[in-house]
């Protein structure tokens, strides 16, 4: 068999560093601008309608010159008025240039905060999601079609499989028992983080806090170190690619103020949505007997991730690599195993998004967004497989086997 190689010359290299030095450089440039701005600014600014007053008052007081006035009297005094005059004319205009400069850094009015939900209208009960139509809504039904899936093709102990177009549960087993979701959990964690960002490029300074709970609690972590100036977005791609815990927390601690919080707005969601059978109790997927779900549930949030536009960039990321920073001047890369691992797999479709998980309680489980080769959109979830891998090939088997 022939392997081909890739190699990495120094050079390559130090063409890498260069462009990367080049645009610190820039950005550090770009900031000393926005500063001297800012400086000029506060000095002119409150001044500048008290230059223009003295403008209005110096042209008044030359209107009203006693026409007795001796002549020479009157032309020194007309000269020391217009002398005065110009002076304030070059204050006035270094204002307006100021004003001008300020004016195009920072825009007069309030951009519009950007969205990241689908904002595409139902038609006759569909939602367009991407290319590909949706049911709309958060409930899916067995009909008489619906099988229980064959321990050929999956041995998970729980599973579903929906047909997104029409709503139908295609297959299932054990679907609507009580499992322990793991890590699965952080789908809801980005789904509702989502619905509160406007800026993903907003700087986030990591916290002892984060790095500490992901450390005690043994959780796959993005592994960044405390006081780190990273953004958002590294926090969202955190969450879900490597899975980490650290990132999952900062979410929480930057959309409401602690971990505690945004887990009410979490357990909000699922009202939301109508789920019944779900409760959260940590945004990360630690083990807790409040924190709980079914394959049938997370299913569903797992849809309506899929239909928010920052979501379904996130969950079908392959790699993505962290902002470069003092720490870690080259980032951090990190990776989706799943999407990665099954990509190669003929599973009758493209798996487009998913999310992994697994603690003790529930041991391997999965969920995953499927377009068919004849274009249907399926969702499946799966839980408590015996290794990351048999539930990799548990998703194949059934969408192999049970989609068209």
């Amino acid at each position: 068999m022939d392997y081909t190689y890739t190699t990495y010359s120094y050079e390559d290299e130090e063409k890498r560093r260069a462009r990367r030095q080049a645009r610190r450089e820039q950005m550090r440039r770009e900031k000393e601008k926005r500063e001297r701005i800012n400086r000029i600014a506060r000095v002119v600014i409150p001044t500048g309608g008290a230059i223009l007053l003295s403008l209005i008052v110096i042209v008044a007081a030359v209107s009203i010159v006693p026409k007795k006035a001796g002549a020479k009297g009157a032309d020194v005094a007309k000269a020391a008025e217009i002398s005065d005059i110009s002076e304030n004319v070059t204050e006035l205009t270094l204002y307006n240039n100021v004003r001008s400069e300020i004016s195009e850094a920072i825009p007069t009015a309030e951009p519009e905060p950007e969205t990241f939900i689908n904002k595409n209208p139902i038609v006759d009960g569909k939602l367009k999601v991407g290319d590909v139509e949706f049911m709309a809504g958060y409930s899916a039904t067995a009909t008489a079609s619906t099988i229980y899936p064959s321990e050929d093709y999956s041995q998970s102990i729980y599973s579903i499989l929906i047909d997104e177009s029409n709503g139908e549960i295609v297959a299932a087993r054990n679907a609507k028992d009580r499992i322990f979701p793991a890590s699965m959990t952080k789908i809801m964690t980005v789904l509702v983080a989502a619905e509160h960002v406007t800026d993903l490029d907003e700087e986030f300074v990591t916290t002892q806090e984060m790095e500490s709970y992901a450390y005690v609690n043994d959780c796959s972590a993005v592994n960044w170190d405390v006081d780190e100036h990273i953004t958002i977005r590294d926090l969202f791609y955190g969450t879900i690619l490597p899975s980490g815990g650290d990132a999952a927390y900062g979410l929480a601690e930057y959309v409401a103020g602690s971990q505690e919080a945004f887990v009410d707005m979490m357990n909000e969601k699922v009202k939301e949505l109508g789920l019944t059978d779900t409760h959260f109790a940590n945004v990360v997927g630690v083990h807790d007997e409040q924190n709980y779900s079914t394959a049938y549930d997370m299913a569903m949030i797992l849809k309506a991730a899929v239909e928010n536009d920052l979501c379904r960039e996130v969950l079908s990321a392959h790699t993505y690599v962290t902002t470069t920073t003092d720490q870690h001047p080259d980032g951090i890369t990190i990776s989706n195993w799943f999407l990665r691992r099954i990509e190669d797999k003929d599973s009758g479709g493209l798996v487009l998004c998913a999310k992994t998980g697994f603690v003790n309680e529930s041991r391997n489980c999965a969920a995953s967004y499927m377009i068919s080769n004849s274009g249907v959109p399926y969702i499946c979830v799966t839980a408590d497989a015996h290794s990351a891998w048999r539930a990799i090939y548990d998703h194949v088997g059934i969408y192999y086997h049970y989609t068209h």
